[in-house]
């Protein structure tokens, strides 16, 4: 049916095509590379902290 077209048009669209295009505004990256390298640049500038946790002092 029409609607039935329609939809599939759509969930092709919404949730292949769009998610893989390139897009100027993003550096010429598609929004899930975009998204993967955000993820890990903000992976990249947490500090590590590499100290032990100290056991808490009971009385």
């Amino acid at each position: 049916t029409r609607a039935d077209a329609n939809l599939a048009l759509f969930e092709y669209i919404d949730g292949f095509y769009n998610p893989r295009r390139i897009q100027k505004r993003l550096g010429y990256l598609s929004p899930i590379e975009f998204e993967e390298k955000q993820y890990a640049d903000q992976a990249a500038a947490e500090p590590v902290n590499l100290k032990p946790r100290q056991p808490a002092l009971t009385c």
